[in-house]
């Protein structure tokens, strides 16, 4: 077991202070090619995900919605649709190079009016207390350093009876699953990186970091321990993701 002062980059031990820089190197060298290999590896189902994700959100017109992590802004747009003229969304992502190309995208497309852009550490939100009535992270949370840290401050700037969204990559249930879900991890996703995207060191990097996030129970119970009530996870694809959802009391 590590200390504070050490954590996880993958399978290696690190500083923890340098994870961050670590990650960012990671999402600045796949930002033009994420949304590509996002299709590519998950053979376009991650939209089926995050489709579920989005009905279970219960989001509605005039609501404040923050999604951390939020990347090319796959979740940010539906959102955007949602909530309406009377509405706001928040993309938020701590990467510079990520936040700017999902701005580009999410421009392009024409969602704008109710969406802003924000440069944010989920660790520290930059918003006030019981602000928003949904935060999402998808694909985030298992490259935050301090997870327990970020959950009490998604805790903190959601509005009393709002709920958090996790979508996060997880473990099967099934051994067999589990052992080709392996296979296409450690084989063929750094391959895929190589050639797509130039670089197979990050999905490498992608590959560890999902076998070193808590499994499904464990999650729940870091939900709760951060002040989260009525909480509970749906698996989704066998378990190799599960989204989690908690609301505020």
């Amino acid at each position: 077991m590590s200390d504070k002062r050490t954590t996880h980059f993958g399978y290696r031990e690190v500083e923890s202070e340098a994870k961050a820089g670590l990650v960012a190197n990671v999402f600045h060298s796949v930002a033009a090619r994420y949304d590509l290999m996002n299709d590519l590896m998950s053979g376009g189902v991650h939209r089926l995900w995050k489709r579920f994700t989005i009905e279970l959100s219960g989001v509605r017109p005039g609501h404040r919605v923050l999604d951390i992590a939020g990347g090319t802004g796959d979740l940010a747009s539906k959102f955007s649709r949602l909530v309406g003229e009377t509405g706001s969304v928040v993309l938020a992502d701590i990467n510079e190079s990520m936040l700017r190309v999902g701005r580009d995208k999410l421009i392009d497309h024409g969602v704008q009016g109710n969406l802003e852009y924000v440069q944010a550490d989920a660790q520290a939100l930059p918003f006030p207390d019981d602000h928003f009535d949904c935060v999402s992270i998808a694909f985030g949370l298992r490259n935050v350093t301090d997870k327990d840290q970020a959950l009490r401050e998604m805790l903190r700037v959601l509005r009393p009876g709002g709920r958090l969204l996790v979508l996060e990559f997880s473990k099967p249930g099934n051994e067999l699953l589990g052992k080709a879900y392996d296979q296409y991890s450690f084989r063929v996703l750094p391959l895929m990186g190589k050639l797509v995207a130039g670089d197979s060191d990050s999905y490498q990097y992608l590959a560890e970091s999902i076998r070193m996030h808590p499994d499904q129970e464990t999650l729940l119970g870091m939900l709760e321990d951060a002040g989260f009530v009525n909480c509970e996870y749906h698996n989704l694809t066998g378990g190799v993701v599960a989204l989690h959802r908690g609301f505020k009391a």
